[in-house]
């Protein structure tokens, strides 16, 4: 039976997303040229809180999609259960754009590797940023390094980590280590 250590919880988690959205308002300044993109499955919720925060201190209506890179991950083919696709909304394009690329775990670098190359499908965008919420140290196997980090975990490769959101039916927000 898996053990599952808590990492995370509400209010850390409301005060760990406030302090990367007054991070993306310093290097932004006035998104006029941002779009948000949050990665499916689980990406798309942490998106949407930190575009609701933004959109509250700001008072900017900055664009948001929710892309899902599942036809686009080099392991596709390879698994012996089939993955299946979510929902990819993007309702604008990124062409000359600076895009922020929000998931809510970054382990391998994969799964932002295939986000990369599915968003070539909505135009070339003039910047990519990549925010999460927890960074896997020490798991990856793609030089991909996000430029904005809730919260650095180091793991060992038969460790992971596991996000609840409200957002899907938990009763709190959670951030576990499952072993």
């Amino acid at each position: 039976m898996p053990q599952k250590r808590l990492i995370l919880s509400s209010p850390l988690l409301e005060i760990m997303t406030s302090r990367l959205c007054q991070q993306l308002i310093e290097n932004q300044q006035d998104f006029s040229n941002s779009v948000v993109m949050g990665l499916q499955p689980r990406g798309i919720h942490f998106a949407e809180r930190v575009i609701s925060e933004l959109r509250q201190i700001t008072g900017k209506d900055i664009p948001i999609g929710h892309l899902d890179a599942t036809f686009y991950r080099d392991d596709f083919r390879r698994r012996d259960s089939p993955l299946l696709p979510n929902k990819t909304n993007v309702p604008f394009l990124i062409e000359g754009k600076r895009v922020i690329l929000i998931d809510d775990v970054l382990a391998s670098g994969r799964m932002v590797r295939a986000a990369l190359d599915a968003m070539t499908a909505f135009g070339r965008p003039k910047m990519v940023e990549l925010m999460v919420l927890i960074d896997r140290r020490y798991n990856r196997e793609l030089p991909i390094e996000p430029d904005y980090v809730g919260m650095k975990v180091s793991t060992l490769e038969s460790q992971r980590v596991q996000v609840e959101w409200k957002e899907q039916g938990f009763e709190a927000d959670h951030i576990w280590m499952v072993d």
